[in-house]
């Protein structure tokens, strides 16, 4: 027999081994999911919930989870694809009355109505729902499942019990979705870990991650929140560290708010060999930080233990030659310099010299060999969602016309401050461009077809200044129905040139080229327009790389997401201090 206590803990295990019995409880305190084996369950909490699962249904549920061929379809599907060997008034069912089908069948009604109750955070009706479906033999699937356990992790209930019921019922749910032997994927398992994280329960959370792999499934990134927030929260450290461990042998990148929440935990038990760490990694994959992980890192600055440590001489070879290694920037050689630090917000002027200090910031180098990296995986994205023809017609073209000193978004540029199209403010970004080309050649402006036929493209004079650039090797009007976005960054990147656009390039599609080198090339690459009544200014990428940087002498320059260098100048945050040598 096993005796639970308030402080006992058993984490759900999904592995099927022998044995007779797999049993289910909750408490009324914890209402934690755990299944045991090979005894009964005696518990010192009033409220309990028993039920036996057979083994061998488990196993069987497992075994169907693994086999990567297996389907799972519920009674609308199935229903569907007998009726494609029907036919209605002698033709074979359309896809769009299958749709219909699978909409109207209990099944897709309860999808729909769920689906409504997740978007406004019904989980009362959604709970409502799933109760009446169960009562009528309606087979719901992963989807629903999902939402449930979705809605019951999102609730945040108006009083305590509220909380317990939905977190009780949502792992209810979970439990059942195992019994009904429906496949789990990721956003089971972390929704299940939200769960566990609404009743601050990180060690729950934590072992639901764990077990992913065992299913063939990749934690995600939104995977690990709920147990590294949670044990950040309830400061244990260790546990935390594992947790961030466990995601860099996953290849899952930490963003922001990870690393925010590992700094600031670090920083609590003065962890100063963690935070050097740490920083490190956000120059990699952050770069600019937003205004409470900028409060984090000055804090630690301004703290009693960082004025402690750090080496009082060192190897000044050793730090240049970390530095050229690195590509400039910083040197990873540890904390230099002993003392107080000075920390004070600041800016940078025009050469990327620090107006606290007088610190010229350096120009980070790119790596050749990851631009060229990054134009191949540029365009097997491009094939991917681009006419496969229609792309490798432009590589052919651009390696006939190419290469160019600069390559224009010609749509973003004619719009900019306009209502309509303006062929002559376009026109005059190419020129300055051509002007200040080393070989005076023009840059590549790309258009889309639609541009270049219709519309303002009719008028005698905008027909010649196309005409001109067309003779000159210098226009690309990408094919109808195609998204311009991936030739004039393709062209851009193949050139190694300069790239004239507004467009920030935060959208779905520039999503999917990650978050470490693209915003480095965009940096270095990307000219930003201004227009006024004077005339249209043209702002070259800046002589410094705005990102993290630590300096030879020990010095750490910090730039916030606050500002863009255009109108408000971006904040920097600058600790120092005085260097014995």
């Amino acid at each position: 027999m096993l005796l639970c206590t308030s402080s006992t803990f058993f984490a759900p295990s999904f592995n099927a081994k022998s044995s007779q019995y797999l049993c289910s409880y909750f408490t009324k305190k914890t209402h934690l999911l755990s299944f045991f084996k090979n005894s009964p369950i005696c518990c010192n909490h009033s409220y309990l919930f028993s039920k036996h699962i057979k083994d061998s249904n488990f196993i069987g549920a497992h075994s169907l989870f693994m086999k990567k061929k297996a389907t799972f379809s519920n009674s609308a599907i199935s229903a569907t694809s007998q009726s494609d060997e029907k036919s209605v008034g002698g033709n074979v069912v359309s896809k769009r009355l299958k749709k219909k089908v699978r909409r109207d069948a209990p099944e897709g009604v309860l999808r729909f109505k769920l689906d409504m109750c997740s978007k406004v955070g019904d989980v009362v009706e959604g709970l409502r729902l799933y109760d009446e479906a169960r009562r009528n033999g309606v087979e719901l699937n992963q989807h629903h499942y999902n939402v449930m356990l979705y809605l019951c992790s999102q609730n945040r209930g108006e009083n305590g019990s509220d909380l317990k019921l939905a977190c009780k019922r949502g792992f209810e749910i979970f439990q059942q979705m195992i019994i009904d032997k429906v496949p789990p994927n990721e956003a089971t398992f972390t929704n299940a870990a939200r769960l566990a994280s609404v009743m601050e329960d990180p060690e729950m959370a934590f072992d639901l991650v764990k077990q992913m792999k065992g299913f063939g499934i990749m934690p995600k990134l939104r995977s690990y929140g709920p147990p590294l927030f949670g044990f950040c929260k309830k400061g244990m450290v260790d546990k935390a560290y594992e947790v961030d461990a466990h995601m860099i042998e996953s290849g899952v990148v930490a963003e922001e708010p990870e690393l925010s929440s590992l700094l600031k935990i670090s920083a609590d038990v003065n962890n100063a060999d963690k935070m050097y760490e740490l920083l490190h990694r956000l120059r990699t994959s952050v770069r600019q930080v937003t205004e409470s992980t900028v409060g984090v890192i000055e804090d630690w600055f301004k703290s009693e233990h960082a004025a402690k440590i750090g080496k009082g001489d060192w190897d000044v070879i050793k730090v240049r030659e970390g530095v050229v290694r690195g590509g400039g920037g910083w040197h990873g050689q540890g904390w230099l310099g002993h003392g107080q630090w000075r920390v004070v917000r600041t800016q940078m002027d025009k050469k990327g010299v620090c107006g606290s200090c007088g610190e010229r910031l350096a120009c980070i180098d790119i790596d050749p060999r990851e631009t060229e990296k990054f134009a191949i995986s540029l365009s097997k994205l491009a094939f991917g969602r681009e006419v496969k023809a229609d792309f490798i017609r432009f590589q052919e073209w651009l390696q006939q016309h190419g290469p160019f000193d600069a390559v224009v978004d010609g749509a973003n540029v004619s719009l900019i401050n306009q209502q309509t199209f303006n062929f002559s403010q376009l026109n005059n970004v190419v020129n300055r461009l051509h002007d200040m080309s080393p070989s005076k050649k023009f840059p590549l402006v790309i258009l889309h077809k639609s541009r270049v036929n219709g519309g303002p493209a009719q008028s005698p004079c905008n027909k010649k200044l196309l005409e001109r650039w067309k003779n000159s090797g210098a226009l690309y009007a990408t094919p109808a129905g195609s998204n311009d976005d991936w030739y004039w960054l393709y062209a851009a990147v193949s050139c190694k040139c300069l790239l004239v656009t507004n467009d920030e390039m935060r959208d779905h599609l520039f999503q999917l080229l990650g978050t470490s080198f693209f915003p480095r090339w965009k940096e270095k690459h990307q000219v930003r327009l201004s227009v006024s009544r004077s005339g249209i200014d043209l702002h070259m990428p800046p002589p410094y790389s705005i990102v993290i940087q630590e300096s030879e002498n020990g010095g750490w320059h910090v730039p916030t997401t606050t500002g863009d260098d255009l109108e408000t100048p971006r904040q920097w945050l600058c600790a120092t201090r005085p260097v014995k040598r």
